[in-house]
């Protein structure tokens, strides 16, 4: 598996210095390596430079969508959109990738196809979304899946600052090198991970994590059509497209297909 290394310099200069770093939470740090990550992917996909920083002006744990550097044009909805069009029209491209490869790791290790899907779609709410995108996207997926694959999503935030060796997921070694030995996740995070570690449901997070190390992979070139028929196996598609079902999430979904609306 290769994965392009991160400048930690560059990185840690991006979020302000040495000193700003030092007052951000391990869940910010992860998620803002996740999207630096996610960044040089749509680069690759794209064929451009990495995109430039998020404008001062859009706090951080805005979701990419509101980010017009990195989603410069949004392609006309069908009326009654489906996750489909969603992962062809909406969601970026380093989100699309990511979730790609990963998937593709669950499919081709042989795992069963809950947690393929889980893998496909657990990042997507990061669109819309980058702060606590675990509970986030966990929010946004439960009407529509399998309530372990929402459940998974929700922990997987939190697992995967812990390794698990029954499963060879270790402690990200990028996480070691870029924010050194002593980096330690707030009290909520380690609370979840121990609540989590519990629950029956457990390795349907933990499998996300161990999926999620593979979704940088660039040695590898999956394909959307592959996964066609597992979402129509695993999504409940609403008959009114998503965003009209008036879902307890479907506000998010109307968010996606109109980020520009003021109201």
């Amino acid at each position: 598996m290769e994965i392009k290394q991160v400048d930690r310099r560059a990185f840690f200069k991006r979020l302000g210095g040495a000193a700003a770093v030092a007052t951000m939470s391990a869940t910010a740090l992860a998620d803002e390596l996740e999207n630096q990550m996610l960044g040089q992917l749509e680069a690759a996909v794209n064929c451009e430079p990495p995109p430039q920083d998020d404008s001062p002006a859009v706090r951080r744990g805005s979701g990419i969508i509101f980010n017009r550097e990195r989603t410069p044009e949004l392609a006309p909805m069908p009326e009654k959109a489906t996750l489909v069009d969603f992962f062809e029209r909406r969601f970026s491209d380093g989100i699309v990738q990511h979730c790609l490869r990963s998937a593709h790791h669950a499919l081709e290790s042989g795992q069963d196809e809950i947690h393929v899907m889980a893998a496909l779609v657990h990042d997507t709410i990061m669109t819309l979304m980058r702060t606590d995108h675990g509970y986030w996207g966990a929010d946004f997926l439960a009407p529509y899946v399998d309530e372990k694959i929402a459940w998974g999503i929700r922990y997987h935030q939190a697992l995967r600052f812990y390794p698990d060796e029954s499963v060879g997921y270790e402690y990200p070694d990028l996480y070691r090198e870029m924010f050194g030995e002593n980096f330690v996740p707030e009290p909520y995070i380690r609370d979840a991970y121990e609540s989590a570690r519990k629950h029956r449901w457990y390795m349907h997070a933990r499998m996300i994590t161990v999926n999620d190390t593979y979704g940088f992979d660039e040695n590898v070139n999956p394909q959307f059509d592959d996964f066609v028929d597992i979402i129509g196996r695993n999504f409940r598609q609403p008959k009114e497209g998503l965003g009209y079902d008036n879902s307890p999430s479907a506000h998010m979904w109307r968010s996606l297909l109109n980020p520009d609306r003021p109201l």
